[in-house]
């Protein structure tokens, strides 16, 4: 036996135990390798990561332009909507970025102490009513919506856990309430619920092809302030329930300056409601009075029915189906159409009418847009009142402006299409472009809407509408005055009163109307509260002060005697015992 077995060895002892060392040493190896792969790899897809976050976050447009690009769209189509200009551009409405502030219930600490420290830091907020927020299983909640930088960093400086900010913008008006109805607003998801912003709500959003676009209206910020400004002072010394507005160009249809009293801040949603919301000026239907004896008058000369030579007996009210016609002021005599028209009588015109004739009537106002919904680029638009069946009552009281309800933008339109040559066009808040032929329809000769310019200033000379005289400038015009409709029929003390004007009316610019809602006399108009005395005298200020701004030179130092001369040349081709 030998010494290695002598001592106890195997003798494959030793081979055995360097195979072993040998697998072991293998196993290491293989496993170093495999980790020094696997370290390898993680740095490579540490280094890709990080390069991709810098082109997503600096360089925006490097690697990847499409995906870039995708982002951008996102970004666009959730946060931007493009921005609405008056004619001059002026900014009437943009947005302005800010902060909202969400919640995750699920991680706050304690949710009492959270809602108090938050209803610290924005007051108005109910902290009883946020704590029930706080408090329920969902893993979001709405803090508050658009806050201000002085908010946001208010809450910031808490330092709660499980709150957190969202970028958003905001809609903002910067004239405020200038242009409320006009304009309109948006939700709290910046889509148009009222005004322009519902219109054009697609395109201010770029929902469909192309990029968002701007819009640009006809309004001229500088006449809506005038025109606010007035409506605003003759409701407060009327004690008016409400007032409407509009200044129309004559020869196209824009709309310069269309107002609603009461208005509301469209920056404040909590203003939002209400009576305030209601916009007067294309939305309200009224009876307009004598207004209509613009058409009426106007019909009947262009149909040949009657001349200036002619005349009716006005000496008697009529009574007709229970109901009877009188005069305001009676003259108690035969009168000219001028002289009917001058000084409103509705005797005279309700007889006019009815040699008219109803069918001849109603296919006259609806050539004038006063039987169908005004088309102007509005989702708050009247749809016109008028009588079914049309009766022979119903064609003379129209004669004077009662029975037929439209909305004083329509009303403002269809002067326009018989003042400014004949030619009818569709009211629009919207810029035309420059050559724009804006397509109208030819309701009256150029002859007749010759004839109806000399009237409309003798109303303002000699007539009805005297307090609409402007010192330097041809103003004509017509006075309304109407009794609302109660329960229990007309209610003689609740009176719409409006004015319409022209000027300059030898080739009238621009056509104003102003109406007043139940206004109150005072003592200063001898406790009259009809269109003379309240309406007239508002359209005289504004006029005063927007013809120095569209450069009009006031240069009538003549006054009535210019359309005195006018009528009195057409009179002499017509034949005699026309009477002024």
């Amino acid at each position: 036996m030998g010494a290695r077995e002598a001592a106890g060895g195997a003798p494959g002892a030793e081979a055995s135990q360097v195979a072993f060392d040998g697998i072991a040493n293998r196993a290491l190896k293989t496993g170093r390798h495999r980790l020094l792969l696997i370290a390898v790899l993680f740095v490579i897809a540490n280094f890709v990561v990080g390069l991709r976050l810098v082109d997503v976050t600096v360089i925006g447009d490097g690697f990847e332009p499409r995906f870039a690009a995708a982002a951008a769209g996102v970004r666009k189509a959730q946060f931007q909507r493009a921005d609405v200009f008056d004619r001059n551009g002026v900014l009437l409405a943009s947005n302005l970025p800010t902060a909202s502030l969400s919640a995750d219930p699920a991680k706050l600490l304690d949710a009492a102490e959270a809602a108090a420290r938050l209803s610290r830091a924005l007051p108005g907020l109910d902290r009883a009513a946020l704590q029930r927020r706080l408090e329920t299983p969902r893993r979001f909640v709405w803090i508050k919506r658009n806050l201000t930088p002085a908010q946001q960093a208010r809450v910031n400086r808490l330092g709660l856990p499980g709150v957190a900010f969202h970028r958003a913008e905001r809609r903002v008006y910067p004239l405020g309430r200038a242009f409320a109805h006009v304009v309109g607003f948006v939700d709290i998801d910046n889509r148009g619920i009222a005004g322009i912003e519902k219109t054009f709500d697609e395109e201010l959003r770029g929902v469909r092809e192309g990029p968002a676009a701007p819009v640009y209206l006809s309004v001229d910020a500088r006449f809506q302030h005038v025109l606010r400004e007035e409506l605003a002072r003759g409701m407060q010394t009327f004690q008016a329930a409400g007032a409407a507005g509009v200044i129309l160009d004559a020869a196209t249809g824009e709309v310069l300056a269309m107002v609603s009293l009461p208005d509301f801040d469209p920056n404040d949603p909590s203003q939002r409601d209400g009576d305030a919301r209601f916009n007067r000026a294309s939305l309200g239907a009224y009876e307009m009075g004598s207004t209509f004896k613009v058409f009426t008058v106007a019909m009947a000369l262009d149909a040949g029915v009657v001349t200036l030579s002619d005349g009716y007996d006005a000496s008697e009210p009529i009574r007709v189906a229970g109901f009877v016609i009188r005069d305001y002021k009676p003259e108690k005599r035969w009168l000219s159409v001028p002289e009917i028209f001058v000084h409103s009588s509705n005797i005279g015109a309700a007889k006019m009418a009815l040699d008219i004739g109803a069918e001849r009537q109603r296919a006259f106002l609806s050539r004038v847009g006063l039987l169908d919904p005004a088309g102007v680029e509005l989702p708050e638009v009247a749809t016109p009142l008028t009588p079914s069946p049309w009766r022979e009552i119903n064609t003379m009281t129209i004669g004077f402006g009662h029975g037929v309800a439209v909305s004083p933008l329509q009303l403002a339109a269809a002067v326009a299409g018989i003042v400014n040559g004949g030619v009818f066009h569709a009211p629009t808040v919207v810029k035309r472009a420059p050559g724009d032929p804006s397509l109208g329809w030819r309701v009256v000769t150029p002859r007749t809407s010759k004839l109806l310019r000399g009237l409309m200033r003798l109303v303002v000379a000699e007539g009805t509408g005297g307090k609409a005289a402007v010192p330097g400038y041809l103003v004509g015009g017509k006075t309304g005055t109407a009794e609302k409709t109660g329960a229990r029929g007309y209610r003689r003390e609740a009176l719409v009163s409006s004015f319409v004007a022209a000027f300059p009316i030898d080739d009238p610019r621009y056509v104003v109307l102003v109406l007043y809602d139940e206004p109150k006399g005072t003592a200063a108009t001898f406790n009259y509260a009809t269109g003379g005395w309240t309406a007239a005298p508002t359209v005289a200020r504004v006029i005063a002060r927007v013809g120095p701004m569209a450069g009009i030179p006031a240069d009538d130092p003549e006054g009535g005697e210019a359309a005195r001369g006018l009528l009195v040349k057409i009179a002499a081709r017509e034949g005699p015992g026309v009477a002024f």
